[in-house]
């Protein structure tokens, strides 16, 4: 099991911490069949085969910090503006966030190590 801490900038961790997101709470481990997904209260488990693609990708200051949704299929799991890796999934998974059972086909997340993350996703896809 390989466990990737996700980025937290200092300056939002205080009021990411009031909703339990902090840095042992916030977090994607992978042992190659599932990969799970924590960020304070979030928790989900997606399964590996289903990952279609990942890479990293901008997130621009106007979709903000936090749990994040456009509601019709990305979620956004931001603890920093930096180091922001977009997972696309094959299908559509039901997430509970704020809203329940919120429809997810693709998963932004902000990662310490993206690349290492994104190597060891494609690892897995070739085998």
């Amino acid at each position: 099991m390989q466990r990737f801490p996700m980025q937290l900038s200092p300056f939002w961790l205080p009021l990411l911490a009031l909703f339990s997101a902090t840095p042992s709470r916030s977090f994607v481990e992978t042992d190659g069949n599932t990969l799970r997904v924590r960020f304070g209260f979030f928790h989900h488990v997606f399964p590996c085969s289903d990952v279609k693609s990942a890479r990293e990708r901008n997130w621009p200051l106007l979709f903000g910090i936090g749990w994040r949704t456009n509601l019709v299929g990305l979620v956004g799991l931001i603890g920093s503006y930096r180091n922001v890796v977009e997972i696309r999934f094959r299908s559509r998974h039901r997430v509970n966030m704020l809203v329940p059972h919120l429809r997810c086909d693709r998963l932004a997340i902000s990662l310490k190590d993206p690349k290492t993350f994104l190597a060891c996703l494609d690892s897995y896809r070739k085998v």
